[in-house]
């Protein structure tokens, strides 16, 4: 079972592993990696090659020779140097985007393939974060930003040579004021790195508390807690703030000492040089030379220092994103063949024996934790109407979790047409049940889509015949777009919004219809109308409700009274409320105004009677 804090372990720590799980989301494009240092590579030599050229025209002007040799060099130079620019940009820039979509196809689908609890264990804000915010920053870092280091390092290296092949006086100069620059940059990079990690973490934080606050805008609104939850938010936003602002200042502080050392290393060998000149040991064409790559050092040493903070965001980014893959997914391991799967349903068929089973089943929500049910014992039929009722806590949810695998047990098995849940795999086991939530989430889209989320390819007069079925059609064919109305919580009402998932749920006719209350939110005459819809189903198939009105539990053909994870009491109506105190009360609470009052005459003594 996944931990509730498995996103936020970290999958490895130091710096080295960390750069190996950036290379991870390049390593499958490293031929066009190979082919953008390559092209960097060509550019910064053809950039080296333009001081030197320059001394060319110089000398020439001194030996009266014609210009056009030289001339004609940087003007190849530069038409070269623009073309391979131009390739290489393009090449990293769609390199970068293809690394970005593969992170974030990545990230969904292990998030849609993660098991609920592993899902639900974490703010959805945060998650999305990983998905927008975290793979932007792998953008450059997993394309540009290595090839950027290697390149920046080459034309460093090419400078000094070029610059000792000149003169070597003035290049230990120039070494002696970069080595200060390189050791003062070093000592400040893991800070930068660090700070922005920390901003990063508070985004993810502030997208978390976000998203729930604007779930429950109506909520926050009727409860006065506006500013309370805007200063929440704030909190995150503010700490993010000001790990950024002390990111930028320690940037500003290494950019502010590699400038001072590239002006101070100028300014010597503007000195040194001139001192060379005046004793004859180096030419003025040499000293101008010299000056050209002093000025071209900013380049190199701007294309590590950027590349070097980009590599750092994007290694912090990538580790973020490889924690995903210890969220816990539903695997697809369907242990039976399916001769055996249709064998042994008709065998059951022919018995009579239960579509559903389960036997001795314990689950809990993570390691370590109390059970939420224990040594549950149940058999729902191929047909009937099976109510759910109990106290809040009592397992309700997660005997609906665990029959729609959402959960795993601890212990005990699952069975399907006799058949342990294993033998079925997920995608086969959830083809043939329906669920009704009780908040009826909106899925994206018009009500058609909504309609069509499970079985995409069901007719028009399938859709038709189910909204009839909820009493529905009226009301769509009243809407100026129909079944293309978007979907939202302002097209439709709660109630509606509930018909519309129960109508989702029926089409396509499910072995087991499992809905958490689905008609909490209904008016009376919409309420009988589900009911019929109910009754007429569970003729056919099973249907299991958790019941959280009176109407459910007495149409019902079985029903189960759970406590404390056990299911303590079963039986119909008339029999529980003459055997089961606890069933008596419940009755009562379920009860609404108008309806005949409910003798609760016995004892509670009666509370373990019947079908523990």
């Amino acid at each position: 079972m996944c931990s509730i804090n498995a996103m936020s372990v970290p999958v490895e720590s130091g710096r080295f592993p960390r750069l190996r799980i950036l290379w991870s989301f390049a390593r499958p494009y490293r031929g066009k990696l190979v082919l953008g240092l390559v092209l960097a590579l060509v550019g910064s030599a053809l950039g080296l090659a333009t001081p030197m050229v320059t001394k060319w025209i110089l000398d020439s002007l001194d030996a009266d020779r014609s210009l056009g040799g030289p001339i004609a060099a940087l003007l190849v130079l530069m038409i070269f140097g623009a073309g391979f620019a131009y390739w290489q940009w393009m090449l990293l820039g769609a390199l970068g985007e293809r690394v970005v979509l593969d992170a974030r196809e990545s990230l969904v689908r292990r998030f849609l393939r993660a098991t609920v609890p592993a899902v639900t264990a974490r703010p959805v804000g945060e998650m999305v974060t990983r998905v927008t915010s975290d793979t932007v920053l792998l953008r450059e870092a997993a394309s540009a930003s290595v090839i950027g280091l290697i390149n920046g390092a080459v034309m460093l290296a090419g400078t000094l040579i070029l610059m000792g092949v000149l003169d070597l006086v003035l290049l230990g100069t120039t070494v002696a004021a970069l080595a200060v620059v390189v050791v003062l940059f070093a000592l400040l990079m893991p800070s930068i790195a660090k700070a922005q990690e920390r901003a990063q973490e508070h985004i993810g934080r502030l997208g978390g508390v976000l998203e729930g606050t604007l779930r429950a805008i109506r909520t926050v609104k009727v409860s006065r807690a506006e500013d309370r939850q805007s200063e929440r938010i704030m909190t995150d936003a503010r700490a993010s703030a000001v790990h950024g602002v002390r990111a930028v200042q320690r940037e500003a502080t290494a950019w502010t000492i590699a400038w001072t050392g590239l002006q101070l290393a100028i300014i010597l060998i503007l000195g040194v040089g001139a001192w060379r000149v005046g004793q004859g040991g180096l030419e003025v064409s040499g000293l101008i030379a010299f000056l050209l790559y002093a000025f071209g050092l900013i380049d190199p040493i701007t294309e590590l220092s950027q590349n070097l903070t980009t590599l750092q965001s994007g290694m912090a980014a990538a580790q973020r994103i490889r924690e995903v893959d210890a969220l816990e997914s539903e695997l697809e391991t369907p242990e039976s063949h399916p001769r055996a799967d249709v064998s042994a349903r008709e065998a059951l068929v022919h018995d009579g024996g239960p579509l559903l089973e389960m036997r001795g089943v314990t689950a809990a929500y993570g390691p370590g934790l109390e059970p939420v049910v224990r040594r549950l014992d149940l058999a729902i039929p191929r047909r009937g109407h099976t109510a759910i009722v109990g106290p809040s806590g009592a397992g309700k949810t997660t005997l609906f979790s665990l029959i729609l695998r959402f959960l795993e047990p601890q212990e005990g098995e699952l069975l399907l047409d006799g058949l342990p849940y294993a033998h079925h795999g997920h995608e086969r086991l959830r083809e043939r049940l329906a669920y009704v939530e009780q908040d009826t989430p909106i899925v994206p889209g018009t009500i058609r889509d909504n309609l069509l989320f499970s079985h995409p390819d069901a007719t028009e007069d399938e859709l038709r015949a189910v909204l009839r079925d909820v009493r529905l059609a009226d009301r769509i064919d009243s809407l100026e777009a129909g079944l293309d109305t978007p979907l939202s919580s302002t097209s439709v009402s709660g109630g509606e919004r509930q018909r519309i998932a129960l109508a989702r749920a029926l089409l396509r006719t499910p072995d087991v219809l499992l809905l958490d209350e689905a008609t909490a939110q209904l008016d009376g005459l919409t309420e009988a109308a589900i009911h019929d819809c109910i009754r007429t189903r569970a003729a056919e198939g099973a249907v299991v409700t958790i019941a959280h009105r009176l109407s459910t539990v007495v149409d019902a053909d079985t029903i189960l009274v759970m406590e404390a994870g056990r299911i303590r009491a079963q039986g119909r109506h008339a029999e529980l409320l003459a055997a089961d105190g606890l069933y008596r009360e419940l009755v009562a609470a379920l009860s609404v105004p108008g309806s005949p009052p409910v003798r609760l005459d016995r004892s509670d003594d009666d509370r373990s009677a019947v079908g523990r």
